[in-house]
């Protein structure tokens, strides 16, 4: 009698093309300038080419988790000395180069930053909102936010590869950078806000979007320039967030146009 066949459904369901295995590989990718999305290293993994390759990582902007060996076999069960990293599918711009490039078009910046977006689909919706209301870029964390895959590429529908992204170390340096430019930060918030249509959204603006749970993080709600609450019918007092985004958007895209 012949025994039945059970599927594997702890692997992972990242394409091998995308995958970087082994150390050297992925130090000459880094050293390359390859686009890497983010690397995945083994708990107990030590040694000179692992400090490297966190090195490097940090300098890139590259999320790096340290995880188990369990974590790492669901990638592949190749050789894979502790390291696995996954390609990325779009190519990452410098925020202040597209800051710049914004203001000598004489345009008035509007740029969204994701602050802890776990949800690649959430992240993908955001994209499609940000491209469809005029936002000039999407600024996305390295840490604690969702990578970029093939999922949130189909939710943007093409939006992730048309709007520039750039990837920032964190939420409090691309607010640093933000700042510098003269672009104010705008943030939803429940308490201490005011409703989103009485604020002036005609300046140079950057919208920080937070986790559904959670919401914006403490540094964002101490450094924003106006917070924000979206009115709502009942007492139910949570959207979506890539459906807060685009009421968010469209109300910056109302008064600008109007102004």
């Amino acid at each position: 009698m012949n025994k039945p066949h059970f599927k594997n459904n702890n692997r992972s369901s990242v394409p091998k093309s995308r995958l970087i295995i082994g150390r050297k590989p992925l130090l000459e990718a880094l050293n390359n300038g390859a686009n890497i999305e983010k690397i995945f290293i083994l708990q107990s993994a030590i040694g000179d080419e692992i400090t490297s390759i966190r090195k490097v990582a940090r300098e890139m902007n590259i999320a790096v988790s340290s995880v188990p060996q369990e974590k790492l076999n669901r990638f592949t069960m190749a050789n894979h000395q502790g390291v696995v990293a996954i390609g990325g599918l779009i190519e990452y711009q410098p925020l202040q180069e597209i800051i710049s490039q914004v203001v000598d078009r004489g345009e008035t910046p509007l740029i969204v930053l994701l602050d802890g977006i776990t949800d690649t689909r959430n992240l993908g919706a955001i994209a499609r909102s940000a491209h469809c209301y005029g936002a000039h870029a999407l600024v996305v964390p390295s840490s604690n936010n969702a990578a970029i895959t093939e999922d949130g590429l189909k939710a943007s529908a093409g939006a992730l590869e048309i709007i520039p992204i750039c990837r920032m170390a964190s939420v409090e340096q691309a607010i640093d950078v933000l700042h510098l430019n003269g672009i104010q930060i705008v943030a939803t918030a429940l308490q201490s806000s005011e409703p989103i249509h009485k604020v002036d959204l005609t300046n140079p603006l950057a919208v920080v979007m937070g986790s559904e749970d959670k919401g914006v993080s403490d540094f964002v709600l101490k450094n924003a320039d106006h917070l924000v609450q979206i009115p709502m019918s009942g007492n139910f007092d949570s959207l979506n967030v890539s459906v807060a985004t685009g009421i968010m958007l469209y109300e910056i895209f109302r008064q600008q146009n109007k102004a």
